[in-house]
């Protein structure tokens, strides 16, 4: 886990994903088993509530979220397990 002041980081994380037909993640499952919608992960990725991710602006001025980068693709959402 991230270490933060010498302090673990408590905040969970995401652990599985759900995909639509054309592979937009459309809900999150988290690690202490919360599934959450699309928009309710991005109101608690932006109050920081889950570590590892992170909310931007794309180009069409909607708000996504997306894993911090760590140059480890393994943890990249799109390579999360489906649940």
């Amino acid at each position: 886990m991230d270490t933060t002041n010498g302090m673990q980081d408590m905040r969970e994380q995401f652990v599985a994903v759900q995909k639509n037909g054309d592979g937009d993640l459309t809900a999150f499952k988290t690690s202490s088993g919360r599934v959450l919608d699309y928009q309710s992960a991005l109101q608690e990725v932006q109050a920081g509530q889950i570590a590892g991710v992170n909310a931007f602006k794309g180009r069409d001025g909607e708000t996504y979220i997306r894993g911090d980068a760590d140059g480890d693709p393994t943890n990249n959402l799109d390579q999360l397990p489906f649940f």
